[in-house]
């Protein structure tokens, strides 16, 4: 019984294997031959994009991705750290329960209700402030996306913080220390390896969302040189032109190529903060 309890271990962890490799495999086979066709620097560097003239230039697609998921984890991360620390280590425990249930509930909501609610709420109260033409745009997306990945990182901060030992807690506070600075200056480095890991499902759910990004960003292919522009991300120049685009044209082939780019985007994240966090474990 236990041999065949490894071998159904070990054949669930080859299936995750694979589906990654497959994925992978399946984005190069069908998203490398667009870029050579186009040219990897036309491509990548191209400021224009236009299916039916066969301009396929992503650079506006790849700031916008990097400016909107840069401030929404600048306006996120600072958000769901806090409320992570004040859950497991503040927070009285009836209040602790609402807010926990509130997070949860937040967690559950369909991104296509974050984009509904933006687009009538957040928007016009963008073009009204500011008063523009459209509220819709680079700063309504960061919004958006910043409101969207709380619950990752409020939920995975807290339990790496909660998971920090007592004792070390405790020896803070017998040498003097408030309990305010036990938890920024001993519990929170002793948990740095769980925040990064909420950091990076944070990176990872904003920049790989589309659907609300679509209804609140203006979805045009604009370079994102202000907070107001409208503006058009990877994930939705692929969401709004893929059934457009006739089957077998380079057009078809070109969307592939930002699926390729996108996915190869979200392994280097994933990568560079893996070793950050290695590398602050040895030192």
């Amino acid at each position: 019984m236990e041999f065949i309890v490894k071998m159904v271990f070990l054949l669930c962890g080859f299936v995750a294997v694979g589906c990654v490799l497959f994925i992978c495999i399946y984005l190069i086979i069908a998203g490398l031959p667009a870029i050579l066709e186009i040219g990897v620097t036309d491509f990548l560097f191209g400021t224009e994009w236009a299916g039916k003239q066969e301009k396929f230039g992503i650079l506006p697609f790849i700031l916008t991705s990097v400016a909107g998921t840069a401030g929404a984890v600048l306006v996120g991360v600072p958000i769901g750290l806090m409320t992570a620390m004040f859950l497991a280590k503040v927070a009285p425990p009836k209040a602790a329960k609402v807010i926990r249930t509130a997070v949860e509930l937040l967690a559950g909501i369909p991104s296509i209700v974050y984009g509904l609610v933006g687009m009538i709420v957040l928007v016009p109260a963008i073009q009204r402030t500011f008063e523009l033409a459209s509220g819709a745009s680079l700063l309504a997306a960061i919004v958006v996306l910043a409101i969207m990945i709380l619950p990752s990182i409020v939920n995975v901060a807290e339990t790496s913080l909660r998971a920090v030992p007592k004792e070390y807690e405790e020896a803070s506070l017998a040498l003097g220390a408030t309990h305010i600075e036990t938890i920024f200056r001993v519990t929170l480095p002793a948990a740095r390896s769980g925040v990064a890991t909420a950091v990076v499902l944070g990176v990872g759910r904003a920049i790989g969302e589309a659907m609300a990004i679509i209804m609140v960003s203006g979805n045009v292919p604009n370079m994102p040189d202000s907070l107001f522009t409208p503006v058009r991300f990877l994930t939705t120049a692929i969401a709004s032109e893929m059934s457009y685009a006739g089957v077998g044209t380079l057009w078809r082939q070109a969307l592939y190529s930002v699926g390729l780019v996108l996915f190869l985007f979200i392994m280097l994240i994933n990568v560079i903060l893996n070793l950050f966090i290695k590398n602050k474990k040895e030192g």
